[in-house]
């Protein structure tokens, strides 16, 4: 198992695909766009599988979740996502997107044995959208949360990340959208993994304001059936139910205590936390020679160094060098 020293239990692996997007969003990287990885330092389809097998099969992880950058550019993710649902024990595998090419992969990676989909969502306004995203693509998005739905890939969840004086006046709208058509919110705290490194506590809208914004419209009573566990989101009952929505305070209400993720980047390195500094190379190790047993051990030793919490609110925090579209989310 991946185990740290404070007794906590990696189970759940986030995977990135690529580092590369088709959008632009500020709180992740600049308008230009980032110097993306070159294709020789990706992981193939080959060693994407391996490591994934290795972490099911030897090291427990019962969920694993396919990220990005944007993980729908990666044209072998189909077959990705196949030959993870059919590793035994099978483990929940989930997808989490912008939605762009959505509306065309939705039904193949059902096919695939995809279980769901998380789509990041911000506004419901084309210009706002084009604003944050740098793209005119919100028809897309909206597109491809409808071929989700039909595929079957639900519960659909839709992030949305409220941004002072842009779009916090929609979290209102946002969850109505939601409602109306069945898929499942949650709003998230903006953290500090933008490539600007531009982040501000003040700027942040919090999990209290994203609450007293909803207020004005729904009541809200927390989901006391719901076993939060080591879900990152707080859920709240939305006028009595059963409609819920749920709140991410990764700043403000950290669940680091409870932390079961672990992540691999997409150039092969194990990240213990999203806020990690270091990093432990599986790729180098893989290409080299090494056993299946030489990597999950080299796994293990990874996870063993996880600290307790992020610390975002220790003086001497630093964020952490890569932008989140090179983490994976």
């Amino acid at each position: 198992m991946l185990v740290d020293t404070f007794g906590r239990t990696a189970t759940d692996l986030r995977v990135s695909l690529t580092d590369r997007c088709n959008l632009r969003c500020g709180y992740c990287m600049p308008p230009e766009g980032l110097d993306w990885l070159p294709k020789p330092e990706l992981l193939t389809d080959d060693e994407i599988v391996r490591l994934v097998t290795i972490g099911v099969r030897d090291l427990g992880v019962t969920e694993v979740r396919y990220t990005g950058g944007e993980p729908l550019l990666r044209r072998g993710l189909p077959g990705i996502v196949a030959r993870t649902t059919a590793l035994a024990p099978r483990p929940q595998v989930s997808l989490t997107t912008n939605g762009i090419g959505l509306a065309r992969l939705a039904a193949p990676l059902a096919e695939a044995g995809l279980d769901r989909v998380n789509v990041s969502l911000d506004t419901l306004d084309r210009a706002t959208f084009q604003r944050l995203a740098n793209r005119d693509r919100l028809p897309d998005v909206l597109a491809g949360l409808r071929a989700a739905r039909e595929a079957g890939l639900s519960p659909v969840k839709i992030n949305a990340v409220l941004m002072r004086g842009i779009n916090d006046h929609e979290a209102v709208p946002l969850l109505r959208f939601c409602l109306e058509h069945g898929y499942r919110l949650r709003f998230i705290e903006q953290m500090p993994l933008d490539a600007q490194h531009g982040w501000t506590r003040e700027n942040m809208i919090t999990a209290d304001e994203m609450l007293d914004r909803l207020g004005t419209a729904f009541t809200l009573t927390p989901d006391e059936a719901h076993d939060r566990g080591s879900a990152p989101a707080e859920t709240f009952l939305v006028d009595g139910g059963p409609a819920t929505v749920g709140v991410i305070g990764s700043v403000t209400r950290p669940f680091c205590g409870a932390c079961d993720r672990v992540r691999l980047t997409a150039d092969g390195q194990v990240r213990n936390c999203l806020f990690a500094t270091e990093e432990s190379n599986l790729r180098d190790a893989m290409r080299a020679g090494a056993s299946d047993a030489e990597i999950a051990g080299r796994w293990r030793a990874a996870v063993r160094t996880k600290r307790a919490g992020h610390g975002i609110d220790d003086p001497s925090f630093l964020q952490p060098a890569r932008p989140m579209s090179a983490i994976g989310g």
